[in-house]
């Protein structure tokens, strides 16, 4: 085999990798996504994902299917196999045991106790190791993971629904319902994937949710209401369910004492974020956010939640569901306020934004391209 020829074959079976390692999403968080194919020549002969937080990993699982055929083939890996004792033993160990003769690496993982040190211990027994196939499609798939890792704060979803002209809401706060129902099946989605759904004091009181996911899907999120004055209502459907489904309630350093009493009382968790300024305790939130290790936080609004996000930075993602409808108002409600961007030219792009038309609704996702990639 040629070295184009070979080097095409290794690009297909990490592909096939990267189809595997989006498998986990939702259900290994706060670890990463990983795909592993084993292969003899051409064929595959092993393939795995990790599928769930704490249980095998991808290498591990495709070594399993591979049996005896692995010795002396190729492993493709989305991720650097690990090297240390965590929920399970390092991967590294059930290469070498299996006896891989080449491994080929899309990324190196920049987890401290990892780093190039699965890789470096690899290439020590002997093992030819190559890393940076599909590096970009392979960060990709883990950009939460590794803005965690990088920065401490979680990967910010925001979603909203909105009429053709813009419109969250009418003048009077009307909202229900703006997009059809099966693109609030597709919303609720979303929710059972995330570590957290997160909305604004004035969400919270004119659209009185619940937040959860119906019907659940792998990962029950926390709902967080960002509430200054600790306002939320006693007989709100958030507040009577806090018991059930965990409830945060992030307020400000002026909120008072008997307020947040209250709120404890009823089962919420009171936090409070110290800052003076708005931007300021969203950081704080989202810090603790991470510092719990929660990798995917969903921000369904309100207009001045999102804006103060996208002033500081702090949106990775959107998913927005445009409807057929004109509600018009100088007062209605949009969906993401906050001082914004001065200039057109200067308004944050969507990577490869992702249309999808869902009954008479349209879909839009993507990724927001930050101000530091553009100015890079």
């Amino acid at each position: 085999m040629s070295v184009m020829e070979q080097s095409e074959l290794d690009r297909w079976h990490m592909r096939r990798a990267l189809e595997l390692a989006a498998l986990g999403q939702g259900h290994v968080e706060p670890n990463p996504m990983v795909g592993c194919v084993i292969v003899q020549g051409a064929e595959i002969i092993g393939e795995g994902w990790h599928r769930r937080f704490g249980e095998a990993h991808a290498e591990v699982e495709a070594l399993r299917i591979a049996g005896p055929r692995a010795k002396g083939a190729a492993m493709l890996v989305t991720l650097e196999p690990c090297c240390h004792h965590g929920k399970t033993p390092p991967c590294t160990d059930a290469i070498l045991a299996a006896q891989i003769r080449r491994l080929v690496v899309a990324q190196q993982d920049p987890f401290p106790a990892v780093d190039g040190g699965g890789l470096a211990r690899l290439r020590a027994a002997g093992i030819e190791v190559e890393v940076g196939l599909l590096e970009e499609e392979a960060r990709g798939v883990n950009a939460p993971y590794l803005k965690l890792l990088a920065t401490g704060r979680p990967w910010v979803l925001a979603k909203w629904a909105m009429t053709l002209d813009g419109r969250t809401a009418s003048r009077t706060g009307s909202s229900q319902w703006i997009s059809n129902e099966d693109s609030r099946r597709l919303a609720h989605g979303l929710r059972g994937r995330v570590d957290a759904i997160v909305v604004g004091r004035e969400t919270a009181r004119m659209d009185n949710p619940l937040l959860t996911a119906r019907p659940p899907g792998p990962r029950t999120a926390t709902r967080v209401v960002v509430d200054t004055r600790a306002s939320l209502a006693s007989d709100s459907q958030l507040v009577r369910t806090a018991r059930e489904v965990p409830l945060i309630v992030a307020v400000g350093p002026s909120a008072r004492a008997s307020e947040r009493r209250r709120l404890q009382k009823a089962g919420c968790e009171v936090l409070v974020c110290e800052s003076e300024t708005r931007s300021g305790r969203l950081d704080q939130l989202l810090a603790e956010l991470g510092r719990r290790r929660m990798t995917n936080v969903l921000v369904e609004g309100g207009g001045q939640l999102l804006g103060t996000l996208l002033d500081i930075g702090q949106i990775d993602e959107v998913h927005v569901f445009v409807a057929p409808k004109l509600l018009g108002g100088e007062t209605a409600r949009s969906p993401i306020d906050g001082d914004g961007i001065a200039q057109v030219a200067e308004a944050l792009p969507i990577r490869s934004p992702q249309w999808q038309q869902i009954g008479d609704d349209l879909y839009l996702s993507g990724r927001v391209v930050p101000s530091r990639e553009r100015q890079g």
